[in-house]
C-alpha cells in the first residue's frame, strides 16, 4: 500500500478528528470509566485490528488508552491506518450508547 502525501495525511485526519499526527503516527488517547472498561475497549479494538490484519501499538494506564497507528511495512502513514482509525471510532460510539 502506498504511503501517503503529507497533504493526503492532512484530509484524511478531517475524517477521524479526535486523531492527531504525533511524530509520523495518528495518535488517539481516550479515558474511559476503570481499568475494567478499558480493558473492554482494548480487547474489541483487538477484534478490529485482527481483523484487518493491521495493529496499532496500544499503551494502557489504568482508565487511559493511548492508541498509535503507522504502516510500518510501507514506512508511514497509509489508507490501512486510516482505515482502522474509523473502525476504532465505531467502537467507541457503540460504547458511549451503551
Amino acid at each position: 500500500m502506498a504511503v501517503l502525501s503529507a497533504e493526503e495525511i492532512q484530509k484524511k485526519l478531517t475524517t477521524v478528528p479526535e486523531w492527531k499526527l504525533v511524530r509520523g503516527e495518528i495518535v488517539r488517547e481516550v479515558a474511559l470509566k476503570d481499568f475494567v472498561e478499558a480493558m473492554g475497549f482494548v480487547n474489541q479494538v483487538a477484534a478490529k485490528a485482527e481483523a484487518a490484519g493491521h495493529h496499532p501499538d496500544i499503551d494502557i494506564r489504568y482508565n487511559r488508552v493511548r492508541l498509535a497507528l503507522i504502516s510500518h511495512d510501507a514506512g508511514g502513514l497509509t489508507e490501512k491506518d486510516f482505515r482502522l482509525a474509523g473502525e476504532i471510532e465505531t467502537v467507541l460510539v457503540a460504547g458511549s450508547k451503551g
